[in-house]
């Protein structure tokens, strides 16, 4: 009987690591996230001036 309890904390034991490199994953997708909605906001007013001069100087986009 004691075997199945030690077979169930080994079992638990292992699935300790893959709880935090799972939360660990989380928490860095969601800076990645945060990260690419800054440069977005930072990148949007150079594109619509790169796309202004554009239009200005006689070129198609693409």
């Amino acid at each position: 009987m004691t075997w199945i309890y030690g077979a169930v904390a080994l079992g638990v034991a292992g699935l300790v690591p893959l709880v935090v490199l799972t939360a660990r994953l989380a928490v860095s997708a969601r800076r990645l996230a945060g990260e690419i909605e800054r440069a977005t906001a930072l990148l949007a007013p150079v594109r619509e001036r790169l796309s202004t001069a554009n239009v200005t100087s006689g070129r198609q986009e693409g």
